[in-house]
C-alpha cells in the first residue's frame, strides 16, 4: 500500500477539552480527505484528553497515539512514505519532534502554527518548547494561523523558506444556524488564558455589572475560582463541538475575545470568530488590526472597544439590525473560510513546495 498523503502530529484530534485544535484539526483534515486523500494523525497519548475524548474513531482520518519519543519511532515508516508530514504547535516534546520529522520525512515538511504571535514571543525568549528558532529553515512551509506582516517577519528574522498564512477556517456541516429559543443576551465560548481575561473583564463582566437585566454566560475550563462573576453571569465549564451550535444559537449576541500577542500581531483570527458566524450568531469583538479585511466593521461585526460600546449593541440594535449583521458574516465565511477553503490551500502550498523541491 501506497503511503499516507498526509501525516499530522498535532496537540489533539480526539479530545476538545481545553484547546482550540482539535476543532481545526477536524474540519480541516475532514476536509482535505474529503478529496481522496489518506490522512494520518498522530496524537501523543495525554491523560487530561483521555479522561475527555469526543472523537476517538474519526471517519475521515486514521487516528494512532503514542506514549513519548522512543514510541513514535513505530511510525518513522509512515512519516518517511507520506507526501507530506505537518507538526502542530503546541505538540508535547515538539522541538525534538520536528528533528524527527526533519531526519526521517521525505516528502514536503511543514510547521503548522495555530499560535504564531504566541510562539514568536517564545522564540524571542528562548523559551519555546514546541520549536526552536533552528528548526524554522528546515520546514518546507511554514503554514501560520497569522498573516499580514507576520508572514515578512518568518521570512526575515526566522529564515522559514515559505511561510503561508492559513487561518482556522469552519465546517458548515456542524456550524449553522439553528432555531432556538435565546437564553442568553451575551455569550463567550473559549478556554480561560490570563491575558485574554482582561478582554472578557471588559467586554463581558463590566457590562454584566451594569445591566443585570441583561444575561450573560462564559462557557470554557479552567477559570480561575477567584474570578467574581456577576450574578446573572451563568457559567458552563465544558461544552463539546457538537453542542456549539446549540450554544451560539441560544445567545442573542457572542463575544469574540484576543489573546495579547495576537492581538499586538493583528491578522490572527480565532476559529471561535468563524464557527459563531456561521451559525448566524451576531458578533461583539474587541479591535485588532486586520479584522476589517475578513468582517466589516458595522456591517457584519460590532468592534466595541469598552464596555458602552458593547451595552449599546445590545439595548439599542434592533432585531432587523441584528439579523442583517448575522447573515453578513455567515455569507463572509461561507464565501471563503469554510474548512474545503482551507483545505484547497494547504494542497496548493503543499504542491508549491514539491514543486519547489524538484531539481531545476
Amino acid at each position: 500500500m501506497n503511503g499516507f498523503d498526509l501525516v499530522v502530529l498535532g496537540l489533539s484530534l480526539s479530545s476538545s477539552w481545553g484547546n482550540g485544535h482539535a476543532t481545526t484539526y477536524r474540519a480541516l483534515l475532514k476536509a482535505y480527505a474529503a478529496g481522496g486523500r489518506r490522512v494520518l494523525f498522530l496524537e501523543r497519548d495525554q491523560p487530561w484528553y483521555a479522561d475527555h475524548r469526543d472523537l476517538e474513531n474519526p471517519d475521515f482520518c486514521t487516528l494512532e497515539f503514542y506514549q513519548g519519543l522512543d514510541d513514535l519511532s513505530h511510525f518513522r515508516g509512515e512519516i518517511a512514505r507520506a507526501g507530506a508530514v505537518v507538526v502542530g504547535s503546541y505538540t508535547p516534546d515538539g522541538a525534538a519532534i520536528c528533528g524527527f520529522v526533519q531526519h526521517h520525512a521525505r516528502g514536503v515538511t511543514a510547521f503548522y502554527d495555530i499560535d504564531t504571535p504566541v510562539t514568536l514571543a517564545a522564540l524571542e525568549r528562548n523559551a519555546c518548547p514546541y520549536l526552536s528558532a533552528e528548526m524554522i529553515p528546515g520546514f518546507d512551509l511554514y503554514l501560520s494561523f497569522t498573516g499580514g506582516p507576520t508572514l515578512a517577519r518568518l521570512a526575515r528574522d526566522f529564515q522559514a523558506k515559505a511561510a503561508r498564512a492559513l487561518y482556522c477556517a469552519v465546517d458548515p456541516e456542524l456550524y449553522r444556524p439553528l432555531d432556538l429559543a435565546t437564553r442568553y443576551d451575551l455569550g463567550y465560548l473559549g478556554t480561560y488564558a490570563p491575558d485574554r481575561q482582561p478582554v472578557i473583564e471588559r467586554l463581558l463582566i463590566e457590562p454584566a455589572r451594569r445591566a443585570p437585566e441583561l444575561r450573560f454566560v462564559v462557557a470554557g475550563p479552567q477559570y480561575r475560582d477567584t474570578i467574581d462573576w456577576p450574578a446573572n453571569v451563568a457559567r458552563i465549564d465544558h461544552v463539546g463541538p457538537q453542542d456549539h451550535a446549540a450554544f451560539y444559537g441560544a445567545c442573542r449576541f457572542t463575544l469574540n475575545a484576543t489573546r495579547r500577542d495576537m492581538v499586538r500581531a493583528g491578522y490572527s483570527p480565532s476559529v471561535r470568530l468563524f464557527e459563531a458566524a456561521a451559525c448566524e450568531t451576531p458578533i461583539i469583538s474587541d479591535a485588532w488590526r486586520g479584522l476589517e479585511s475578513l468582517f466589516a466593521p458595522g456591517a457584519d461585526i460590532v468592534v466595541a472597544a469598552d464596555a458602552d460600546d458593547v451595552l449599546h449593541a445590545l439595548r439599542n440594535m434592533t432585531e432587523a439590525q441584528r439579523r442583517a449583521l448575522a447573515r453578513g458574516a455567515r455569507a463572509r465565511v461561507l464565501d471563503a473560510h469554510t474548512a474545503a477553503h482551507r483545505a484547497e490551500e494547504l494542497a496548493g502550498h503543499i504542491a508549491a513546495a514539491q514543486k519547489a523541491a524538484q531539481p531545476a
